[in-house]
């Protein structure tokens, strides 16, 4: 074998050697060629230039990544499954929920008393049945267990032993706060560990949000496992939060607190509200349901809360809820009613009587007029119909085909021209009602 013959062997060789796992580097047959002292031979022992071998490449074939692809599932063999109520219309299992309204309205004691229901197997306010008896789990980051929750929840009547509170989270030797982000899978073991749930319970709802929460997707991100939670444990998820300030007259969800993340990702908002006692009338509380994307809407029950003494402990008393009778009609209209009092001690209602008397100065005005002027001024048809009374604003009929106006007489305006001050003559003559109750095209005024 000549020189370069050896030569191309012992690195046909070394290159063999080297793609092979823990084998020899050199054969016995290179080795010897390096021992014949054959010229040039020893180099091979040295590493390779670096780029291109002229004799072999290092490089191997490499697969192409596969493409992504989206799966389209035909709706025909999807199998169609009914909503699973807790409370028919009301509260759904494997969905979020939440109830919203001013502090001091009850919204706590609201659930408690359903949780109650639940724990027992009794009767919901609209008297239908509690059919699925199950555990209630209460994670409460305001209220404390053992002064008010508990004590609640027996005073209602509860039974005890089917319902958990989320306490902190160990870790060896350490304990820290519950973090929905972090601990769903340890709470879901332990929902499983305590025989599963059909209610769980979260007050206030905006203490699952680490981040910013009236940033939507810091919202959503921090709801998700507590959706997903849920929906696994198939258990009704309800929060509870407040009412944003100065947010009057809006729609009831968009009124919660943060972001409006939490009406959108709840399948049903309820609301509480206390509405301020008229003169010689008892006070009154209300819960309706203000949004539902499984369910219908609006309608709802008048309830009152009562100081009782709780069953076993003397002098500790607390607070339950007694439902009254139903209530008909949107949330919004039913807030209306319910802030009237309270539009009264801010001064609107002085601001009010006076928007009537300008715009009532030159003269009559159709009711039509007056509610989009009132509604551009940001203020409430009750707060209006409140300042009508306390003004002494008329309310007029020009003929019996035309609609009604209101008028604050011809002592109270400015100086009309010939035609208006003859067709308010003629009006006056036709129907005035003063501050009777009246009903235009079916919508009562």
């Amino acid at each position: 074998m000549s020189n370069d013959e050896s030569m191309r062997a012992a690195a046909q060789e070394w290159h063999r050697e080297r793609q092979g796992a823990r084998r020899p580097l050199l054969s016995k047959a290179a080795l010897s060629a390096i021992g014949a002292g054959q010229s040039g031979a020893p180099h091979i022992l040295h590493r390779p230039p670096s780029g291109p071998s002229p004799y072999v490449t290092d490089s191997l074939p490499v697969a192409p990544p596969e493409p992504t692809k989206v799966e389209l599932v035909s709706a025909a063999s999807i199998e169609m499954t009914a909503i699973r109520w807790l409370w028919p219309g009301y509260l759904a299992r494997g969905k979020m929920h939440i109830i919203g309204g001013a502090p001091g309205c009850g919204k706590t004691t609201i659930v408690l008393s359903l949780a109650t229901t639940v724990t027992r197997g009794r009767l919901f306010p609209d008297a239908s049945f509690c059919r699925t008896r199950g555990n209630v789990i209460i994670w409460s980051g305001e209220d404390d267990p053992a002064d008010t929750l508990a004590p609640r929840l027996a005073a209602a009547g509860a039974d005890m032993s089917k319902v958990f509170f989320v306490g902190p989270v160990r870790e060896g030797d350490r304990s820290r706060s519950f973090d929905p982000a972090k601990d769903a899978a340890a709470l879901r073991a332990a929902i499983k560990t305590a025989g599963g749930a059909a209610l769980l319970m979260v007050d206030p709802i905006v203490s699952a949000v680490a981040g910013d929460s009236h940033k939507n997707a810091e919202v959503r991100r921090a709801l998700q496992p507590l959706a997903d939670l849920a929906a696994e444990v198939d258990a009704a998820l309800i929060g509870i939060t407040h009412f944003s300030k100065g947010t009057a007259g809006r729609d009831p969800t968009e009124r919660l607190t943060g972001s409006l993340a939490f009406g959108a990702l709840a399948r049903v908002v309820m609301i509480a509200a206390k509405i301020e006692p008229k003169e010689d009338e008892p006070e009154k509380r209300i819960f309706a349901r203000s949004k539902s994307n499984i369910g219908p809407d609006g309608g709802g029950f008048e309830y009152d809360l009562e100081q009782i003494e709780v069953p076993g402990h003397a002098d500790m008393f607390a607070s339950v809820v007694r439902w009254g009778s139903t209530i008909e009609g949107t949330a919004r209209d039913i807030l209306a009613e319910a802030e009237a009092a309270a539009d009264d001690e801010s001064g609107v209602k002085g601001a009010v009587e006076s928007f009537l008397r300008e715009f009532l100065a030159d003269g009559p005005k159709s009711v039509r007029e007056v509610k989009a002027a009132a509604e551009a001024h940001g203020y409430s048809w009750r707060t209006c119909e409140r300042a009508k009374k306390a003004i002494g604003v008329r309310a007029v009929k020009e003929s019996l085909t035309s609609g009604w106006a209101w008028s604050l007489g011809e002592d109270r305006q400015k100086t009309p021209n010939t035609a208006n001050k003859k067709a308010w003559r003629s009006s006056e003559k036709l129907a005035v009602f003063g501050d009777d109750e009246f009903v235009d095209g079916g919508v009562e005024l």
